[in-house]
């Protein structure tokens, strides 16, 4: 989105400190009346600058403390047909196409290592799936975080307009 400006980024900070502040709670923080922050929230909402807003519910909390990464290669053409498949394994969170020897990465969660073996099982029985590598994940060391880019944003905002 090279059309942000210094509002655009004051607001996706504020929102990336407080996902849940209310419209006026955003206007009172940068300064700008509430149909301001609507109107740039709507378009940058319309631009596809936002991911889907739910809340995040920590897996632990459902009783699944494993977490893993499997990598996935497959038969190329099969690939719709089996992120499909995948998608019914409830345990698999997310999964990313890639680039290189493996076409798959899925996070998964799993209760215990017994179960993360079955899940890792039932991937591999999908028709189409070559083979899989299970890593365990020790720990989320760096979470989700935009806050970064915003300020890179910025900074080269400034440079433009000095």
């Amino acid at each position: 989105m090279p059309g942000l400006d210094a509002v655009d980024l004051d607001l996706l900070t504020a929102l990336a400190d407080d996902p849940r502040a209310s419209l006026v709670a955003l206007a009172e923080r940068l300064g700008v009346s509430r149909n301001t922050v609507y109107a740039r929230m709507s378009r940058l909402e319309a631009s596809g600058a936002f991911l889907a807003f739910d809340r995040r519910i920590a897996p632990e909390a459902l009783g699944y403390p494993v977490t893993a990464f499997i990598t996935v290669t497959t038969r190329q053409k099969e690939l719709a047909r089996i992120v499909a498949a995948m998608a019914e394994i409830p345990e698999v969170l997310q999964a990313h196409g890639m680039s290189g020897s493996s076409d798959l990465v899925a996070t998964v969660v799993s209760p215990d290592i017994h179960r993360l073996f079955d899940v890792d099982a039932a991937i591999l029985a999908i028709d189409g799936v070559e083979r899989t590598e299970t890593s365990l994940s020790m720990g989320e060391l760096i979470p989700y975080r935009v806050q970064p880019l915003v300020e890179r944003r910025r900074r080269a905002l400034r440079g433009r307009a000095e």
